[in-house]
């Protein structure tokens, strides 16, 4: 059986850390696999986009804020783990409401990814960990091994 070394995990001083014990990114080969990625900021508590009540309930959030955020922490997370925004291959994306936020979600999905978008997949979900309504998972491709 074959192990994955420790030593292909990377993490972004620029992205959200980690709600949990799991590494920004993993290469294995030349494919990076990046675990799922919000739009939450590295050391902030406030979501961009996001309003909370005092239980901590999402009172209101825009999507666009969220999807500018996320696309912004996934290309921080590739940089960092030496590829490329035009590496990208492969996208699931978890919508917390498929209805309302599909439509500019899809539009700025056509600004971002003009130019050799990757395949993707799109597909709604109760809810995501943090207070978000948009999760990225992403695979790559780079041509060097670090």
């Amino acid at each position: 059986m074959c192990g994955v070394s420790m030593n292909n995990d990377f993490n972004s001083n620029r992205a959200p850390e980690p709600v949990g014990l799991y590494p920004h990114a993993r290469q294995v080969g030349n494919l990076l696999f990046l675990s799922g990625v919000g739009p939450r900021e590295r050391g902030q508590k406030k979501i961009p986009g996001v309003e909370i009540d005092d239980q901590g309930n999402i009172k209101s959030y825009d999507i666009e804020a969220q999807c500018h955020s996320v696309f912004k922490n996934v290309r921080a997370i590739l940089e960092d783990a030496g590829a490329k925004w035009e590496d990208l291959v492969d996208v699931t994306v978890y919508l917390t409401n498929m209805k309302n936020d599909f439509p500019i979600y899809n539009q700025l999905w056509s600004q971002y990814f003009k130019n050799n978008p990757p395949c993707r997949t799109t597909i709604e979900i109760n809810a995501l960990p943090t207070p978000i309504a948009i999760e990225l998972k992403c695979i790559a491709f780079v041509s060097t091994q670090k």
